[in-house]
C-alpha cells in the first residue's frame, strides 16, 4: 500500500491523507470559513510553512502507517521545489519551499520526502487519476482569484497559462503580476473587482443576464479571453479534452465559450477538442498533489 499526504494552498490550505491513491479519513482546512478568500495574503511566508507542517503532522499522527511522500500544491511558478514567483501570494516568492518545509517537518520527527507542485497541475493530476488516465494528456483551467493552467503528465516548463497575452489593448493592466493584456487581468476575481469598483463580480454576471450593456460586453470579453487562451494551447499542443473548475467556474457559460472557440480554431486536425466543467472541490487537488509526490519518487 502506498501512502501520501496531499496539501493544497490556494485561497485556503487544505490537507488530506491518501492510501493507494484514494483519500481516506478527515481533511484539515485553514481557515475554517470557506468564504474567506484572502485569508492567506497577509500571513508571512514562514508562518505559512509552519501551518503546512502542523496540518501534515496532525494527519501523519492519525495512523501508524509510514508516509511514502508528501505533496504540496501552491500557486505560481514552481520549479525544483522553489517558488520562483507567485503573484497572488507574493510573500512566498523566492521561497525554497521544499527545503524549508522539509526542515520544519524534520524538527517534528517527520522525514518523508516533500514534493512541491503548481496547484493547477495538481488538479490536472487529480482529474487524470480519478479517470484512470494518468498516461494521457490532461489540461485544466482553474478560475478563481487567479487563473491557473494545469497539465498532466508533468513536463519541464513554466506553464503560467493565466498570464498568457490575450489582448493588445494597452489599457488592460489589471493582472496581479503587472503585465498588460493577460488572461488573468480579465478573468481573475481581483482583476474584476479593480475593473468594476462599483460592482462585485457576481453582480456583474447577474446584471449581464438582465441585459445591462456594460456588463454584457464584459462577460462576452471574459469568455472570448478564455477562448483565446484555450485556442493558443490547442495550437501549441494539439486538441484533446479541457476541464474547467475553480471557485468561480459558475461564471462560465460553456456554449458561449465553445462558440468563441469555434471562431479561433479552424484547422481540421485541431478540431477534436472537448470542453467539460467540473464542480470545484478540494478532493481532486489533494489527490493530484499526493499522486504527483508519489510519481516524483521515480523521476
Amino acid at each position: 500500500m502506498t501512502t501520501a499526504i496531499g496539501v493544497v494552498m490556494t485561497e485556503h490550505i487544505v490537507a488530506g491523507r491518501l492510501e493507494d491513491q484514494k483519500l481516506v479519513g478527515p481533511q484539515l482546512r485553514y481557515p475554517a470559513d470557506s468564504d474567506e478568500l484572502d485569508a492567506l495574503v497577509a500571513i508571512p511566508g514562514g508562518e505559512i510553512v509552519e501551518k503546512l507542517a502542523e496540518q501534515i503532522a496532525e494527519l501523519i499522527a492519525q495512523s501508524q502507517t509510514p508516509v511514502d511522500a508528501i505533496g504540496v500544491a501552491v500557486p505560481g511558478i514552481i520549479r525544483h521545489g522553489v517558488v520562483e514567483d507567485s503573484p497572488n501570494l507574493a510573500q512566498i516568492k523566492g521561497m525554497r519551499m521544499a527545503e524549508e518545509l522539509t526542515r520544519v517537518l524534520a524538527e517534528k520527527g517527520i522525514k518523508s520526502p516533500v514534493h512541491i507542485s503548481n496547484d493547477a497541475d495538481a488538479i490536472a493530476a487529480g482529474v487524470a487519476a480519478t479517470r484512470g488516465q494518468l498516461d494521457r494528456l490532461t489540461r485544466v483551467w482553474t478560475i478563481g482569484n487567479g487563473i491557473g493552467y494545469g497539465r498532466w503528465p508533468y513536463v519541464e516548463g513554466v506553464w503560467e497559462g493565466g498570464h498568457i497575452t490575450v489582448t493588445l489593448d494597452p489599457k488592460e493592466r489589471y493582472c496581479g503580476c503587472g503585465g498588460v493584456g493577460h488572461l488573468e487581468g480579465i478573468m481573475g476575481y481581483r482583476a474584476m473587482r479593480l475593473r468594476f469598483l462599483d460592482l462585485e463580480p457576481e453582480e456583474v454576471f447577474a446584471l449581464a443576464k438582465k441585459g445591462d450593456e456594460r456588463c454584457r460586453e464584459f462577460v462576452d470579453l471574459w469568455h472570448r479571453a478564455l477562448a483565446a487562451g484555450t485556442a493558443s494551447f490547442i495550437h501549441l499542443a494539439g486538441p484533446g479534452r479541457f476541464y474547467f473548475t475553480g471557485h468561480n467556474v459558475g461564471f462560465l457559460d460553456l456554449p458561449v465559450l465553445r462558440a468563441h472557440l469555434e471562431t479561433m480554431v479552424k484547422m481540421s486536425p485541431l478540431l477534436s477538442y472537448s470542453l467539460e466543467v467540473l464542480p470545484p472541490n478540494d478532493e481532486t487537488a489533494l489527490l493530484g498533489a499526493g499522486v504527483s509526490a508519489l510519481r516524483a519518487l521515480t523521476w
